[in-house]
């Protein structure tokens, strides 16, 4: 199942450490079968707030999503950007392409009956 690496950063001025970062970024989920899905495009609000920046990577699983982001390499360079850009950061396993939401309304039912 296919695994993604969203990160949600605020706005922040030029710095030699985040160009740094950006330029040696790919090389460290590149072995691990990630993949850039969202980075540097403009996004459209459509409710409520997103200042900032999305970039999303693709990753052919959850154990590498995992591995990458604990990689020596990662974390080496993963200060180079929290230093300078506040953000958010998730990790969360995809759904097969047949997926139904059948169990998760079966799940809400149960539990408005139990009320």
């Amino acid at each position: 199942m296919p695994a993604y690496v969203i990160a949600h950063l605020q706005e922040a001025a030029p710095h030699p450490e985040i160009i740094e970062y950006i330029e040696r970024l790919p090389a460290t989920f590149k072995p691990y079968g990630g993949r850039y899905l969202v980075h540097a495009k403009q996004h459209e609000v459509k409710e409520g707030s997103w200042p900032g920046h999305v970039v999303m990577i693709g990753f052919p699983g959850i154990a590498e999503a995992r591995a990458w982001w604990d990689s020596p390499a990662y974390q080496e360079i993963a200060p180079l950007r929290s230093r300078h850009i506040e953000g958010d950061i998730i990790m969360v396993e995809g759904v097969p392409e047949d997926y139904e939401p059948t169990a998760a309304v079966k799940a809400m039912r149960e539990a408005l009956a139990a009320e």
